[in-house]
């Protein structure tokens, strides 16, 4: 099954191989990088029906005359830029802590602790699946969450939660020989800290 699984991959890939040659090109790429306003009237045509479209040409013009007068920066010109510093300290701090946050201990482990909660051998594999499946719903929950709470909160509200279930499930995993009950709740706590991964950062 798992080799069926893994080749499943490749049908969406197939999929957008065989049908994105009959999808329109972006309007505002036409206009924007080739200069085309022809193609681009065809495309947005193509997208949105007949009609009049010149408001959107307008926009997608003022969006080339904004990306003419913004000067395009190099790596290190975006190091020693000063009224840049505070976004790059940021954005450092969220990919770092998004690295360290645990979630690849998480999977590597949970293979462990899944046979020690006395899962069936073939019952794991399924397991795991599910594991990947709630990130995977709740990657999709946080796109429906995050307009109406903000990255902000969804960024602090994720990683306070999952530092409690690491302490939590570190608490569990030291408890696990004397309490049977022990297992089961680092099960859930696998998941819980998944779900939290997914909804934040």
């Amino acid at each position: 099954l798992w080799p069926w699984l893994l080749a499943s991959s490749g049908l969406s890939a197939l999929v957008q191989l065989v049908t994105l040659p009959f999808f329109p090109d972006s309007p505002s790429y036409l206009l924007i990088q080739k200069g085309n306003e022809e193609a681009c009237r065809k495309a947005i045509r193509k997208l949105w029906g007949e009609g009049d479209h010149q408001a959107e040409i307008d926009d997608i013009m003022k969006e080339k005359v904004a990306m003419t007068s913004t000067k395009t920066l190099r790596v290190l010109e975006v190091i020693k830029e000063r009224s840049l510093r505070w976004q790059l300290y940021i954005l450092m701090t969220v990919m770092t802590t998004l690295q360290l946050c645990g979630i690849n201990a998480i999977y590597f482990y949970s293979f462990e602790v899944f046979h020690t909660a006395k899962f069936e051998e073939y019952l794991i594999p399924y397991v795991s699946l599910g594991v990947g499946l709630c990130e995977c719903l709740s990657s999709i929950l946080c796109s429906t969450l995050i307009d109406r709470f903000g990255r902000k909160v969804l960024l602090w509200g994720g990683y306070v939660l999952m530092c409690s279930v690491l302490a939590l499930l570190t608490m569990t995993l030291s408890l696990q020989h004397q309490f049977f009950w022990m297992h089961y709740f680092s099960v859930i706590l696998i998941f819980l800290f998944v779900i939290f991964y997914g909804i934040g950062p």
